[in-house]
């Protein structure tokens, strides 16, 4: 299935450039323009799939896991960054300054400017967004809106030219193409959020922890709970519509076993996560998942082996939950590292699952008690 899905990802990057190299050019197009056309096609494709790989399909990110996507998603952005700006670099080097001149450019290329410009600023607040100032859920407006604007343009850009879409055909397969680009969009904001908006949760609890940390217990409304695998996660919105930019993705903590209660263990470490202990209990709140493949029950063991370090210890405490519940007597080494030892969040739990599991537990404080062996 993985390898189905990156064949994909290359035909339709390389697609467009395709159906540009079956294209009648206008005359006295040199040979380096049409490259850098190529070029403008395949950066182009690429920024449309960027809308597929952050719209959480269950479907795509299964074999891989939505955080592998994701690392994908802003890795890839650089290389279509490259491809974007190589096409007007070659055009205006072999043709005219003009081209990327604002106020001598035809509304054609003001069009491949926009587009040019909105993928840079893109690139430039998502790299550099806490040394602009940006907070995370300014930054994702403003992402959202400049990669429409980068995609949009570009668009308008490829249709004024003319050159490579004229026929039939390929102003069907342009549509089509446009129209994948909308129904991305309405999928992540719309349909999906419609999805969550029918399966409501309620915070019942909010409990603090060692290490500065809270466990926001949920329960469902209506409907049966969630279903999930031990170390995945998912987005989390409370105090909020669906439809909201805010939302926090975070792990389980809580046994898979129990989807009808589910909670998320969460260190006070900035805007959001600093006010979870003055959630109260009744508060509305909406789950986005489950997401991620870091769970043993993708891969059997005879054993297990767990290295975690401060509020990392969430996903493997769902996992060691999850363990219990099942009265899975495989042996289990956690190997735990925090700032100190009366940080360690879930040190008494963790000795008591010694009693319930075949479990060996080795904390690694940072700056331990006096006389620590």
């Amino acid at each position: 299935m993985g390898l189905g899905w990156v064949l994909l990802y290359a035909i339709v990057a390389i697609g467009p450039l395709v159906v540009a190299l079956t294209a009648d050019p206008p005359p006295g197009r040199g040979f380096l323009e049409e490259v850098s056309v190529a070029l403008g096609f395949v950066g182009l494709a690429m920024m449309g799939l960027q809308f597929a790989a952050v719209s959480r399909f269950a479907r795509v990110s299964a074999p891989f896991g939505l955080d592998v996507v994701l690392h994908f998603h802003r890795q890839i952005a650089f290389v279509a960054l490259a491809f974007v700006l190589a096409h007007p670099a070659i055009m205006a080097a072999e043709r005219s300054v003009d081209l990327i001149n604002p106020v001598a450019a035809h509304w054609t290329a003001r069009a491949g400017q926009l587009s040019v410009i909105a993928v840079v600023a893109l690139v430039a607040t998502s790299v550099w967004r806490r040394r602009l100032g940006l907070s995370y859920e300014a930054w994702r407006v403003l992402h959202g809106i400049l990669a429409v604007v980068a995609v949009a343009a570009a668009l308008v850009h490829v249709e004024r030219v003319g050159h490579y879409v004229s026929g039939p055909w390929k102003q069907g397969l342009w549509a089509l193409f446009s129209a994948v680009f909308v129904a991305l969009l309405v999928n992540t904001r719309v349909v999906q959020p419609v999805r969550q908006l029918r399966r409501p949760w309620r915070v019942t609890s909010v409990e603090p922890e060692r290490g500065d940390a809270w466990t926001l217990t949920l329960e469902p409304e209506g409907h049966g709970g969630l279903r999930f695998l031990p170390g995945q996660f998912a987005w989390l919105r409370v105090h909020r519509s669906p439809f909201a930019v805010r939302e926090h993705p975070f792990s389980f903590s809580s046994s898979a076993e129990r989807p009808e209660r589910i909670s998320f263990t969460i260190k006070a470490a900035g805007d959001f996560t600093s006010r979870v202990g003055a959630i109260p209990p009744g508060t509305r709140a909406y789950v986005d998942g489950p997401y991620g493949v870091f769970s043993y029950d993708r891969s059997q063991g005879d054993g297990f082996v767990f290295v975690a370090g401060g509020v990392g210890i969430t996903p493997i405490m769902s996992m060691l939950r999850t363990l219990a519940d099942r009265g899975d007597r495989r042996p289990c080494l956690l190997l735990y590292g925090n700032a100190d030892w009366d940080g360690v969040i879930f040190r008494e739990e963790l000795e008591d699952l010694c009693d319930r599991l075949d479990l060996r537990v080795v904390h690694v404080p940072e700056s331990p008690p006096e006389g620590w062996d």
